[in-house]
């Protein structure tokens, strides 16, 4: 079974991403792990980190920075607050 596209992204603070699935699933992703990777450094800069936009039904940034639907999905948890 493949996992969803996103459809929607909705950069948080404290390095979250809520995400919304195609179907509908709400879900959110802790981007902090990533921080520390040489090509994730720009998205330390909260204003940059909120440039996130949605991509062939993944997540990227200006700088081509990126996460796939498939780890997005997979590392991402059930959102518990309403969009």
């Amino acid at each position: 079974m493949m996992n969803p596209d996103i459809v929607e992204v909705q950069p948080l603070d404290g390095h979250i991403l809520r995400l919304i699935f195609q179907g509908g699933e709400v879900r959110e992703m802790d981007v902090k792990p990533y921080l520390n990777l040489e090509i994730f450094g720009e998205l330390r800069e909260n204003a940059y980190f909120r440039q996130a936009y949605v991509e062939f039904g993944s997540i990227e940034w200006p700088g081509g920075q990126g996460q796939s639907y498939d780890t997005l999905y997979l590392e991402s948890v059930r959102a518990t607050m309403n969009v």
